[in-house]
């Protein structure tokens, strides 16, 4: 009768063990997989009560002992252990103040897993230090260095590390090219085709009402100025492209326009 219950409750664990891994598992198998998984287990238990009811109805097992023979068996070739009623065989002569020594073998999974660890040992030396391929932690934290610059690159180019207080202008012509294009698309129909300015300031002169300089102008670029009707530029425009824009600004510097607009704001030198 303990067979059976101990059986019933495995069989139950087993069974929500496996409903519950699959019914959250991801994906859109995941039902599924469930009824895969509760068909296995059914068929597995159907087969262990079959073999219970042959043990109990044929072999008259009820103390289990046919049940258990398989568990004792498989410990018995782990272990090599001998049984109690043997153990004269193996008695040693010693005597400690009347306590005896067997004469017991090592376990099989203990030499295993000991001579395991010696040719995994020498597997790992030959791998990792004779023939030099495998990935030691000096190799591990110079790929890591390496991955970390080429990622670093990635994000330098993409312009995450540029903002109003690192920005820098650019004379690269394929960048003033791009601002070019970014400004005849964006800002020409405020600041001019010349930048001499229309509904917004002149960009050409020496007077800045937000202040001049390459980081000045990345910052209303970024921002807007929204009191004045100029919007933030930040959702549509990538830091690149606002260095970009905000350095052929600057070449409108001196050309003085024909129509250009009067001077608004302070006077701007790079020593404010």
């Amino acid at each position: 009768m303990k067979i059976n219950k101990y059986f019933f409750y495995i069989a139950t664990a087993l069974l929500l063990f496996s409903f519950h891994t699959q019914l959250f598992a991801a994906g859109d198998d995941a039902l599924d997989n469930v009824m895969k998984t509760m068909l296995i287990a059914t068929i597995i238990v159907i087969g262990i009560v079959l073999w219970l009811a042959v043990i109990y109805s044929e072999k008259n097992d009820i103390d289990g002992q046919t049940f258990k023979a398989p568990l004792i068996k498989f410990r018995q070739w782990l272990t090599k252990s001998t049984p109690v009623e043997r153990e004269q065989e193996i008695l040693l002569s010693h005597d400690y103040d009347g306590i005896k020594e067997l004469d017991n073998r090592i376990p099989p999974w203990f030499s295993a897993l000991f001579y395991g660890t010696i040719i995994w040992g020498i597997i790992y030396l030959m791998v990792f230090h004779v023939f030099d391929s495998g990935s030691v932690q000096e190799k591990e934290y110079l790929a890591e260095v390496q991955q970390a610059n080429f990622e670093k690159q990635i994000l330098i180019k993409s312009g995450v590390f540029i903002n109003e207080e690192t920005v820098t202008a650019s004379n690269d012509p394929a960048v003033l090219n791009e601002g070019k294009e970014i400004y005849t698309k964006n800002c020409l129909a405020c600041h001019g085709q010349d930048g001499g300015g229309l509904v917004g300031p002149n960009l050409t002169d020496e007077f800045w009402i937000h202040g001049g300089g390459i980081k000045n102008i990345f910052k209303v670029i970024k921002y807007g100025v929204p009191q004045k009707g100029m919007i933030s530029w930040q959702t549509q425009l990538d830091p690149n492209k606002m260095k970009a824009v905000g350095s052929y600004i600057l070449t409108f510097q001196g050309t003085k326009p024909a129509n250009g607009k009067q001077p608004e704001g302070e006077k701007w030198t790079e020593s404010n």
